[in-house]
Formats: structure tokens, sequence, C-alpha cells
């Protein structure tokens, strides 16, 4: 009993200055937490494997601990260790692996997006480079056809302008044309009227020196 009032007393008096040693219940199932250092202690509750305990007291055989909700008792040294036993390193690398294994999942999918997405881009920046290359094989030919059709358009209108003006020039000369065909005309029908006035007058005189002879 002095000795663990010794070992108490020493605790309380270099406590502020140790820091609280942290163990784990070793890869065990359940262990017991006691009222005191002894299986004859009350138990307070059941302890599983791989969890934190707070040590108080230690001793030789047992070792006084708080758990992390608060419970303080006694367990035996022989179920303590003060590394993380390998079912509970064992369980965390699983629950790492499981989260790596959904990460990596999650980028798998990612991944196949961002391909699925690279070909229709791919495929889209194909369809634009097929349609720009008809459309600057359009623009071009337009080009030649415009420019065909802008010299043809002057040509035609060269030849308009021409035949405007032999157009104005044949009206003309029609115009002439006909002023001296019905000159023409006039001068014949003057001419034919003079022939028969002249023959009339031949003809008259020529019966008027009948007469006269046959009176004589």
């Amino acid at each position: 009993m002095k000795h663990f009032v010794f070992i108490g007393i020493f605790i309380f008096i270099f406590s502020p200055i140790v820091k609280a040693e942290k163990m784990y219940i070793s890869d065990i199932i359940k262990i017991t937490l006691r009222t005191g250092p002894g299986i004859d202690h009350k138990i307070i509750k059941m302890l599983s494997s791989g969890q934190e305990l707070e040590v108080l007291i230690p001793d030789e055989k047992w070792t006084n601990v708080r758990t992390r909700d608060g419970k303080e008792g006694w367990v035996l040294n022989r179920f303590l260790t003060p590394k993380k036993p390998s079912s509970l390193l064992l369980e965390r690398l699983k629950k790492k692996h499981k989260k790596l294994t959904d990460y990596s999942e999650s980028l798998l999918k990612e991944n196949k997006k961002l391909k699925d997405e690279y070909k229709r881009l791919n495929s889209g920046l194909s369809s634009s480079k097929t349609a720009l290359k008809q459309l600057s094989e359009s623009y071009e030919a337009l080009k030649r056809e415009s420019s065909g059709f802008i010299k043809l358009k002057t040509n035609y209108q060269k030849a308009m302008s021409r035949l405007s003006e032999q157009t104005k020039k044949a009206d003309k000369f029609e115009e002439e044309l006909i002023q001296l065909q019905i000159g023409h005309n006039i001068r014949w029908f003057l001419a034919g009227a003079g022939v028969l006035i002249l023959g009339f007058l031949i003809g008259f005189s020529a019966k008027r020196q009948k007469r006269r002879s046959s009176l004589l």
C-alpha cells in the first residue's frame, strides 16, 4: 500500500512536467477495465483491441489509464503496447486503400470523361477543318467566278454601248436612206409627169398642125 502511495505522490508531483503517455490495447479481442489493480476488482467496462488509452499511473503488472470517453480504471500491462497494433494499422490501411481506390476510380472516370470529350472535340475540330476547307474552296471559286462575271459584265456593257451607237448610226442612215428614196421617187415622179405633159403637148401640137393642113 505504501508502494502505491509513493508512486501516486511521485506521479502527482511530476505530472505537470511529464507528458501523458499514450498506450493501445494490443491485438486481442476484448480486455477488462477494472476499478483497481487486480482481477478481484469490479469491471468498469470492456475495452476493444486497438483502443487508445491515456496512462495515468504506471505499475509493474497493472496500469491506471483513462479512456477517450473519460472512464478511469486499471488494465493488465501485458495487454498494453506503446505501438499501434497491427489490426488498427491494418484497418487504417484498409481505409486508406479504399479511399485511394475510390479516388483512383474517380480519376479513371474523369480520365475516360476527358478522353471522350477530347475525341468529341477532335471530331468537331476535324469537321470544322473540313468545313473550312470547303468554304475556302467555295470562296476561291466565287472569287474566280466573280472576276469572270465582272469581266463579262464589263464586256457586255461595252458591247451594249457599241450596239447603241451602231443602232443610232443605223437609224440615222435609215432616215437618210428614206429621205433619199423619197427624193428619188419625187424626181422620178416629176420626170414621169414631165414626160407625160411633154407627150401631151407634142400630141396636142401635132393634132393642131393636122387640122391646119386639112383646112388648107
